[in-house]
């Protein structure tokens, strides 16, 4: 079994991880309110009982490379933009056609992609909550090394489109943040506004294996070598960022983020291996949710809080971690960050990786990706669940799987279900899953390829529907 038949552009664990490197706003939601950021009203009392099988996968765009996130722009033109890896953000209009020009393409400043697989790219968008009178925008893309023996470099970079001109491309304001990237792998890459309106940045740990290696820092859990992931101090790699963008063409760190004065202050929560999807929810407490992609065990979602420490490398999902030995789970290890003292904070779902030895019959995943809580109307059997998904359930298939969760108020793990959707053969997507979207009224999307890599054109947008309606 190979990486290339696992990874797409993942942090698929199966393959041992590669060594080499190789509705409408809520105007009172807060000053966050937009698709990207969370925002809009509950649909209903919460969820109850099972899904059944009335979802359907409505397909709304096809043509695409490798479509890894969508999101709505808060300027009341219905536009949906979808992030595709190869480079470009391209447009689905109000009418549901696929616009065949970039909205933004940035492939002149990106490293070359492998068509094989890749991990790096076009990863995150994230529309200002003021774009409608502002016009400004942030992306998040892998460029060139800028460090000798280093893969890539992370940058965060804002553009600018005068408002009110939908055709007009977006100008290069300044790249905000630059990240030195030792390897191929684990690049994170969601951008989006919170209920706070500052800026949300998921960077993964690096790389590699076990959060070792070229470009992985000495970090406090001395029986694990590494690593970047509970590292506060060296790097911002594995880590959740938040950072202030109220001025144009710069960012500051936020007065109140959690370790300003004793480690990086742009780091809002750390403990990350690749933090690759995350969300905020539309409604209730508007929470933020994570998923992280487990190495060969475990597969994870967080609900992430400032100051929280997450586990990696010393733990994975919510059970000790080997770096040594990373098919073994240790009998013991810590439960607190001696040098923060925050207690490593289990997940909320988890789930067994493909290749985990103990999952007996249970069914695997080939790396986790987060999703939304699902706000919408359409689906009203989903309302209040949270939506992610597999990238895949097979060692080498198009087998992606979506799963809806019933969310708990305090400690504990939530219950989810796979969705059988309606009108698809056996129920099943016959994808990988990419990633997914919301709208601002709240309806999900499902983004998937049929290839392992970032070519081709058999991307496709899917919307989530009901079978069941009349």
């Amino acid at each position: 079994m190979t990486c290339l038949g696992l990874i797409g552009i993942l942090a698929t664990a199966a393959c041992g991880d590669d060594d080499e490197g190789g509705g409408r706003p809520n105007p009172d939601a807060g000053p966050g309110a937009d698709a990207g950021s969370g925002s809009g009203a509950d649909s209903g009392s919460g969820p109850t009982g099972p899904v059944g099988g009335n979802v359907t996968l409505a397909q709304l765009a096809e043509g695409l490379t490798s479509p890894v996130i969508l999101v709505e722009a808060p300027d009341n033109t219905g536009r949906l933009f979808v992030v595709d890896q190869i480079g470009t953000v391209r447009v689905i209009a109000s009418d549901g056609t696929l616009q065949a020009q970039p909205f933004l393409d940035v492939r002149g400043a990106m490293v070359t992609l492998k068509p094989e697989y890749d991990e790096r790219g076009l990863l995150g968008l994230a529309f200002h909550p003021d774009f409608a009178t502002n016009g400004r925008l942030f992306v998040y893309y892998t460029a060139p090394p800028r460090v000798s023996g280093y893969d890539n470099t992370s940058v965060v970079a804002e553009y600018q489109v005068a408002p009110g001109t939908a055709g007009a491309t977006p100008q290069l304001v300044a790249m905000l943040l630059q990240e030195d990237h030792p390897q191929s792998n684990h690049n994170g890459g969601t951008l989006a506004f919170g209920p706070d309106g500052m800026l949300y940045v998921s960077i993964g740990d690096g790389g590699g294996a076990d959060d070792k290696g070229l470009g992985h820092v000495d970090d406090w859990y001395a029986d694990n070598v590494g690593g970047n992931g509970q590292d506060i101090q060296q790097n911002l790699m594995g880590n959740v960022l938040r950072l202030d963008v109220g001025t144009p063409g710069t960012y500051t760190v936020p007065s109140d983020n959690p370790f300003v004065g004793r480690g990086r202050g742009e780091i809002y929560a750390y403990g990350f291996r690749n933090p690759y999807r995350f969300s905020f929810d539309m409604g209730g407490s508007h929470d933020l949710l994570l998923g992280d992609a487990g190495q060969n065990l475990w597969e994870e979602i967080d609900v992430v809080h400032s100051g929280g420490n997450y586990g990696w490398n010393v733990k994975e999902g919510s059970h000790c971690f080997s770096a040594a030995q990373p098919m073994t789970v240790p009998a013991t290890c810590p439960t607190t960050d001696p040098n923060t003292g925050e207690p490593l904070v289990d997940p909320v779902i988890e789930l067994p990786n493909y290749a985990n030895p103990m999952r007996g019959s249970t069914q695997g995943l080939l790396t986790i990706v987060g999703g939304y809580v699902y706000r919408g109307q359409m689906v009203p059997q989903l309302g209040g669940r949270y939506i992610f998904g597999a990238y895949s359930t097979e060692d080498m298939g198009a087998a992606g799987a979506v799963f809806a969760a019933i969310p708990q108020s305090g400690a504990g793990a939530w219950t989810s279900e796979t969705i059988t959707f309606s009108g698809q053969p056996n129920g099943a997507v016959g994808h990988f899953v990419l990633g997914f979207g919301q709208d601002r009224r709240g309806e999900v999307y499902v983004l998937t390829t049929d290839n392992t890599g970032p070519t081709g054109s058999t991307g496709r947008v899917y919307r989530l529907g009901n079978a069941a309606a009349p």
